[in-house]
């Protein structure tokens, strides 16, 4: 049986591959990957999509916008501050969380964008 996602013979660019490699190096991909396990949860990601919209979000009105209790809310929230995804800000009883940084906002744009994009794919018209 041929598998027709392989090559028929092996081969490879050498000078493409070492300077791959060589970039791997300066990247902690662990860390990487552990940010994208953080966002795989599709509640977590509803909870950074409503931040990507609003500068901040309380507690209460994050568990309003997924639909879940108080604790559940703070329990996502949590995770996420603890992976620096967001950051978190006490006023008397309130609690405000909002985006670590401007390029967590663009990455999880580019992500529902690209979704968009490929919701027709495979689909015929």
């Amino acid at each position: 049986m041929r598998n027709e996602d392989l090559c028929d013979i092996y081969c490879y660019d050498e000078t493409k591959v070492n300077r791959v490699k060589e970039k791997l190096k300066s990247y902690h991909f662990q860390d990487m990957a552990h940010l994208f396990k953080a966002l795989a949860d599709h509640t977590r990601l509803k909870v950074t999509y409503a931040l990507c919209n609003e500068d901040e979000l309380c507690v209460c009105d994050v568990a309003n916008i997924i639909g879940s209790t108080l604790p559940t809310a703070s329990h996502h929230l949590r995770l996420l501050r603890n992976m620096g995804i967001v950051k978190y800000r006490k006023e008397g009883k309130l609690v405000f969380y909002s985006l670590q940084n401007e390029l967590l906002k663009q990455m999880v744009r580019l992500a529902m964008e690209h979704q968009k994009g490929a919701v027709g794919v495979g689909q015929s018209g």
